[in-house]
């Protein structure tokens, strides 16, 4: 039988904290207890040991495993990752045997795209929120994965802020911005691609774990 990898938080307890991680020990646990968590799944410290061992390669088989989950926890969302209607949105947070502060920032929204963001300002008739949604988890995951500091998202945010004279995100009035390029999707906001070669994966200490969870 294959190595699981991938525990989704029902599938998990308290006393499995050596390989969920603290936080994905006790969301397991809180799930056991009825309480009322978004459902996600804990990929373990051993995927995350097993990542390093393997030179920074995530394994075929924890991608599937991974994909397997968020299937699962799409059905219980009653939503689909990056739909154009009604897109499921998770958040992805990290996790260790032994606490370990500042390890990750959280990321938010994960399952915007060019695609969903336009479902999700429909489904809020609110496009500000939605581009901004959009564009705060764009400078998250370059600041977390690709190791792109936010302060250079917030320095081009201002100085477009000051050039079209408004004093908050772009909105409703900027939503052709989204239609390609990279990061903030705009000539004036746009950062010069990075490599990829670069990226890490959502657990970048050894003996690290992730949850993912409905946002």
């Amino acid at each position: 039988m294959a190595k699981k990898y991938v525990y989704l938080f029902k599938e998990g307890n308290a006393n499995m904290r050596e390989l969920l991680g603290g936080k994905g020990a006790n969301l397991a646990e809180m799930t056991n207890l009825g309480m009322p968590v978004p459902q996600g799944f804990t990929v373990t410290t051993e995927a995350c040991t097993r990542y390093y061992t393997d030179g920074k390669v995530i394994g075929d088989d924890i991608v599937e495993q991974i994909y397997a989950a968020l299937a699962e926890t799409e059905k219980v969302a009653g939503k689909k990752f990056g739909d154009d209607k009604d897109p499921f949105l998770v958040s992805v947070r990290s996790g260790a045997r032994a606490s370990m502060p500042g390890m990750m920032d959280t990321i938010l929204n994960l399952g915007l795209t060019d695609v969903s963001v336009v479902g999700l300002a429909n489904l809020t008739n609110n496009p500000h929120f939605a581009y901004d949604a959009y564009r705060r988890f764009i400078a998250m995951f370059s600041d977390v994965v690709m190791e792109i500091p936010k302060n250079e998202f917030e320095a081009v945010l201002d100085e477009f802020k000051e050039k079209k004279g408004v004093k908050q995100s772009p909105g409703r009035e900027c939503r052709h911005v989204w239609s390609g390029g990279v990061c903030l999707k705009c000539g004036c906001l746009q950062q010069p691609p990075r490599s990829n070669s670069e990226k890490l994966p959502a657990g970048q200490n050894p003996a690290g774990s992730t949850d993912v969870r409905d946002s």
